[in-house]
């Protein structure tokens, strides 16, 4: 937390990007307050009018206002992707704890399972376990972490064999130290600021493989607001009502490149490595 707060202070890009983030956040918390209509309410007389003062990016076929179901969307964008990075953290992290620090058979039993994942184009075995467990966000947050953990898990099980060979695990060992007690205390606090960056990293990557789901129709179910699934709906209507694709793609392609840049300013200030280069 100390080295967080010193990188604001000092690291002028992490300190912007940090706010710039800190403010897509409130803007998702406060959809409510600040939607001008009920995201969901139809309204049919008033359908795919074009971006005006009293509709701020048009309306759809249903008459809908896009500029309260973007705000709206914000909220399921953003929860959706971060319950996904939390979950493919701990699951692959877990596991490259346990392959790296037991080694032997849960290593070879890990290992191989990752390898298998691998061998399968990531969002195309995604879809097909979302399409077996059924359309909903929830499916498609499962999906996604059953393809992406491998990553996290052989990052933390590389991580985890060189902290094993330091002076200081070694010692915890001879010492008489608990497996529970040197995770805790020696592995796990020097392999979480290169894992935490990793995540953060991945943030971006993560919230386009989740809209790219809802876009498909397997992820988030109308008449949920969320920008892949606004992406689907507004595809047939492009020619004729080109806003209902543009706004939610412009904010899918904002929070992107902000969260890429914050995840890149993060490494900088909790990477050590990152002054000497």
């Amino acid at each position: 937390m100390a080295t967080l707060v010193n990188g604001f202070k000092t690291n002028r890009a992490f300190a912007i990007t940090s706010i710039l983030v800190l403010a897509l956040i409130v803007v998702a918390l406060a959809a409510p307050v600040l939607a001008p209509y009920d995201p969901t309410s139809a309204v049919m007389r008033d359908a795919f009018l074009e971006p005006s003062g009293s509709h701020l990016f048009g309306t759809d076929k249903l008459g809908r206002d896009c500029f309260s179901r973007v705000l709206y969307g914000a909220r399921a964008s953003l929860s959706g992707v971060l319950f996904l990075v939390a979950s493919v953290f701990v699951v692959g992290a877990t596991m490259g704890v346990l392959s790296g620090y037991f080694g032997g058979k849960v290593d070879m039993v890990i290992m191989r399972i990752s390898d298998m994942m691998i061998s399968f184009p990531g969002m195309i075995l995604a879809i097909a376990v979302a399409g077996i467990m059924g359309g909903s966000l929830v499916n498609a947050i499962i999906a996604l972490t059953i393809v992406s953990w491998t990553k996290y898990a052989r990052l933390a099980r590389s991580l985890v064999l060189k902290v094993k060979r330091r002076d200081f695990v070694e010692a915890a060992i001879v010492n008489g130290g608990t497996s529970s007690h040197i995770l805790w205390v020696h592995i796990l606090p020097n392999i979480l600021p290169m894992m935490v960056i990793t995540a953060a990293a991945d943030i971006g990557a993560l919230m386009m493989e989740l809209a790219g789901l809802s876009f498909l129709g397997f992820g988030s179910q109308p008449p949920a607001p969320e920008w892949g699934l606004m992406l689907n709906e507004g595809r047939q209507q492009l020619q004729t009502a080109p806003w209902l694709m543009f706004f939610p793609g412009l904010a899918i392609f904002v929070t992107v490149m902000v969260f890429n840049l914050w995840g890149d300013n993060l490494r900088d200030v909790l990477d050590p490595r990152s002054d000497a280069e």
